[in-house]
């Protein structure tokens, strides 16, 4: 029951020595800073009048409201909650990490890209269950 509170789970492994001295890569914290400013004001503009602003505070009405799935989406998350006997704890937790994922990215539905690395970041229950 614990591990299902935590939203993302993701094993970090030890950085190679080459790739700490190596050319910076990827996004600067700058581009990163604005993309999730970007992320929270769609969600602010959401919850304009609620009592939370972010999509980790939903509840499972806004969630059947914000994060509506297509078929695709479905059949993902029917997939992964099946072959990883996950609860019905880490089905909100995937669908908010994903929602917000979409946000990111400035879509405005979830997406199976989405779905499939919200599923990704629950590394331990995937752990749990071998």
């Amino acid at each position: 029951p614990l591990i299902d509170r935590i939203d993302i789970h993701v094993d970090v492994p030890p950085v190679a020595y080459r790739d700490l001295r190596g050319p910076e890569s990827g996004p600067s914290s700058s581009e990163i800073r604005q993309q999730v400013s970007a992320a929270r004001g769609r969600q602010a503009e959401r919850f304009a009048g609620q009592t939370h602003a972010t999509n980790a505070r939903m509840s499972e009405r806004q969630m059947k409201e914000h994060c509506a799935l297509d078929a695709g989406c479905e059949q993902i998350l029917a997939q992964a909650m099946q072959s990883l006997g996950l609860s019905a704890r880490a089905h909100s937790r995937i669908l908010k990490v994903a929602r917000t994922i979409a946000d990111l990215e400035g879509a405005e539905a979830i997406q199976v890209h989405h779905i499939s690395e919200a599923v990704q970041y629950r590394t331990l229950d995937r752990e749990l269950w071998r």
